[in-house]
Parts: structure tokens; C-alpha cells; sequence
């Protein structure tokens, strides 16, 4: 249901995006049903990728992890995706009465939620971890999350167009900073609490 409405915003936008929101999605649900799969595509690829397969930069010299430091590195990644879902849904929810919105938060969840699943579903390009592919796959995703936000503030936040893009760029500024977060805490985690351990190619 949730890959065939992504494929239906992107033929007809609009009208996809009403369906969505009159399917009224609960926070639980949402958490439990959606996140909770999504969040795991991208950490369990990555800690697949990098305990099988290897990390490499070039396609060549491939350097995996060892089990026991991926796992737990995994698992925090999958978590961190569920704090970063739900700081960018609060700050949706908390910025839309500047731009005339008047929805509840679980509205707010459903569009952060829908948006990000390209990014997600990017995730299984974790599989084969080598640099250049898994940002080429990251930047496809990027665009049409981009798109996904773009198109679904007006419908969403019933706000007009005019300032639906002013929203939607602010909304995009805040999910930057908080993935740019989410990286730097990744970086902390792994060099403290989380150390990565390192095995032959």
C-alpha cells in the first residue's frame, strides 16, 4: 500500500495525496505499521553490506566490520531513524501556524513519514556499501523525497500554494539539519560509545 502510493504521487500527485490523507493515519500506526519497517531497510542492508560484503571507496580493497561492532551500530542507526522522523514531524507541526496550516500532529507524522520513504527504500542500496553507487542512489532518492515534500505540503497542511512552497522549504531546511545531526552523532558514536572493529577483506 505504502510503494503504491508513492508510485501514485508521482503519476498524480494531488489526487494521491488526498487518498492519503483520507486514509487518516494514526501516530501509532504510523510508528508501528511504517516506520518501524522502514527504518529497518536501510540498517539491516548496511549491516549486511558491511559484514559480508565490505565497505570500499573505489570497488576494490573491500573492509568489513565485524559482526559484533555492526550490530550494535545497526540498531542505533535504526533508532536514531525514529528520533529523526518524529523531531522533523514536531517541527512540522510546531511551524504550521505561521504558514496557516491547522492539522494534528498525526497529519504531520503521515507527511515527514511519506516523504522520507524514497530515502528509506534507498537504504538497500547498503547491500553493495561502495561509495559512488550508494551516493548516486541517495541523490535519486533526495529529489524525489524533494519532490514528495513539494507536492504534498498544500494537500496535507490545507494551506495555499503561494505559501505551501515557503513551508515546504522551511520543512526541508530542518529535515538537512536534522540529518546533518544525525550523521555527526553517528560519527560521535562510532569514535566513543559504539567503536567500530575492522576484519580483512
Amino acid at each position: 500500500m505504502f510503494l503504491q502510493h508513492m508510485m501514485g504521487v508521482l503519476y498524480h500527485p494531488k489526487k494521491e495525496w488526498r487518498s492519503i490523507k483520507s486514509e487518516h493515519y494514526s501516530t501509532m500506526h504510523i510508528f508501528l505499521a511504517q516506520i518501524s519497517i522502514l527504518a529497518a531497510i536501510p540498517a539491516v542492508s548496511l549491516f549486511i553490506g558491511t559484514t559480508q560484503v565490505g565497505w570500499s571507496l573505489t570497488g576494490s580493497d573491500h573492509v568489513r566490520l565485524a559482526v559484533g561492532s555492526a550490530l550494535p551500530a545497526a540498531v542505533a542507526f535504526y533508532v536514531a531513524m525514529w528520533v529523526a522522523v518524529g523531531i522533523i514531524a514536531y517541527s512540522v507541526h510546531w511551524m504550521e501556524k505561521t504558514y496557516g496550516g491547522s492539522v494534528s500532529f498525526d497529519e504531520c507524522l503521515v507527511l515527514t513519514t511519506f516523504t522520507a520513504t524514497p530515502l528509506f527504500v534507498a537504504g538497500l542500496a547498503g547491500l553493495y556499501p561502495m561509495l559512488w553507487f550508494n551516493v548516486s542512489v541517495g541523490l535519486i532518492a533526495l529529489c524525489y523525497s524533494v519532490y514528495l515534500l513539494y507536492s504534498g505540503v498544500p494537500e496535507i497542511m490545507q494551506i495555499p500554494e503561494e505559501r505551501a512552497f515557503f513551508f515546504a522549504t522551511s520543512i526541508l531546511t530542518v529535515g538537512l539539519v536534522v540529518l546533518v545531526g544525525l550523521l555527526a552523532a553517528t560519527v560521535i558514536l562510532w569514535g566513543t560509545f559504539v567503536p567500530l572493529a575492522y576484519v580483512g577483506g
